[in-house]
């Protein structure tokens, strides 16, 4: 049986830790659902299909990676495209206990799906899309923090201010 994972988040935008933890699950699994939510609790500075192409030229020589969409539960997502695994990034011990009480939420509703924890390369412990748009905003400079793909435009949409 072919193993799909779910790599969930909003990627707002992707950063060089969010592409490094997909390039090692792409190792493990035979395909990778990178899964864009649409529907957060967070405010998203970047449309959903902005987040999308982002993600898509990001990870374009992975070819075992899909970019998908989704709203609602992360375990109807999983149902509806046969993953068996969830896999988060966890940079330190605040992630952790998020992700744990997910997880948990996630095995209640669906037994059928594992979350597996993949802790990030230490070079990208401090790395958030959060940090990465506070340093753009500021005309800081973001190279190495997302990939190279992408960075131009993320300079240029604080240049210009657009957004959504």
């Amino acid at each position: 049986m072919e193993k799909i994972a779910l790599c969930p988040g909003t990627y707002d935008p992707i950063t060089e830790g969010h592409k490094d933890i997909i390039s090692r699950c792409s190792k493990i699994f035979c395909k990778v659902m990178v899964a864009i939510s649409r529907d957060t609790r967070k405010k998203s500075l970047y449309t959903t299909e902005r987040r999308v192409d982002f993600a898509k030229r990001a990870l374009k020589n992975l070819n075992n990676i899909e970019v998908i969409t989704f709203e609602g539960l992360l375990v109807d997502l999983a149902k509806r495209v046969k993953a068996t695994v969830i896999v988060k990034g966890l940079r330190a011990i605040s992630d952790f206990e998020y992700e744990f009480q997910m997880a948990q939420i996630n095995k209640k509703l669906n037994p059928e799906v594992e979350t597996m924890f993949m802790v990030t390369n230490p070079k990208f412990a401090y790395l958030s899309s959060s940090a990465v748009k506070e340093v753009a905003r500021f005309k800081g400079c973001i190279k190495g923090l997302v990939p190279e793909e992408i960075e131009k435009d993320i300079v240029e949409s604080f240049n210009k201010n657009i957004f959504n």
